[in-house]
């Protein structure tokens, strides 16, 4: 799955900013990315969402554990990839059909959290149980919401375009060519909010995130640590 947001809606983070700055390499626009992603899954699905977000998402070689999933309603696109263990239960908490599934249930979530401020946007998160990881849009508001599970089982990756877009993917590969330096794994257990303008830790709110330089002979450009925690997206 892949999403792509200009920054106009994301503030690139200052530490894949500056990787990509200290150690030039070759990069790509946010359309040529799109289009790389589309030409290598032949069933691959994009979408423009207004003039300054696209998603894309396809179900080639996806595990049956961890499938890939999109939904819209209300203007919030979500990309899903993973399951929740916890569905029955929350599928209750936010009054849905037993038919719901997992990419339905965190546009509810989502839409709890826009609707019912100041509702902590860790706890929505920290709700959820299982393994995932998702991308949300809220077009009405222009507000992106991301977010991965605690231990990492399904990785994301986020990286800056030639032309300055903030794209997020579950391949790794795919980012590599498109974003240079300008590169990170999503670290486990954490959120970005728009709204709420930084990255965070759902088990540990009030803990910084800090980002440390990647040494030459990675692909990072950055790695993202939770300080005082265990938390590190690091490597693959």
């Amino acid at each position: 799955m892949l999403g792509v947001f200009s920054s106009s809606i994301v503030s690139p983070p200052d530490e894949l900013v500056a990787a990509g700055s200290r150690t030039p390499s070759p990069k790509t626009t946010s359309d040529a990315l799109v289009k790389r992603f589309i030409q290598t899954n032949s069933s691959a699905i994009s979408m423009q969402i207004g003039d300054y977000v696209q998603h894309a998402y396809t179900h080639d070689n996806e595990s049956p554990v961890l499938p890939r999933s999109f939904a819209v309603k209300d203007d919030i696109f979500c990309l899903f990839k993973g399951s929740l263990d916890n569905l029955g239960s929350l599928r209750q908490q936010y009054g849905l059909a037993k038919s719901a599934n997992e990419v339905m249930l965190v546009i509810e979530a989502y839409k709890a959290l826009r609707d019912r401020a100041p509702y902590p946007a860790n706890h929505v998160v920290g709700h959820l149980e299982g393994n995932f990881a998702f991308i949300v849009f809220d077009k009405s508001t222009s507000t992106m919401f991301v977010a991965t599970d605690q231990v990492g089982k399904v990785p994301l990756y986020w990286g800056i375009t030639a032309d300055g877009y903030v794209a997020f993917a579950d391949d790794a590969d795919l980012l590599k060519g498109a974003c240079g330096k300008s590169l990170a794994s999503f670290p486990q257990g954490c959120f970005y909010s728009t709204a709420v303008g930084e990255l965070r830790s759902y088990e540990n709110p009030k803990n910084k995130i800090t980002a440390v330089p990647a040494t030459e002979e990675e692909i990072w450009g950055a790695k993202f640590m939770v300080e005082g925690s265990a938390v590190l997206a690091a490597t693959k």
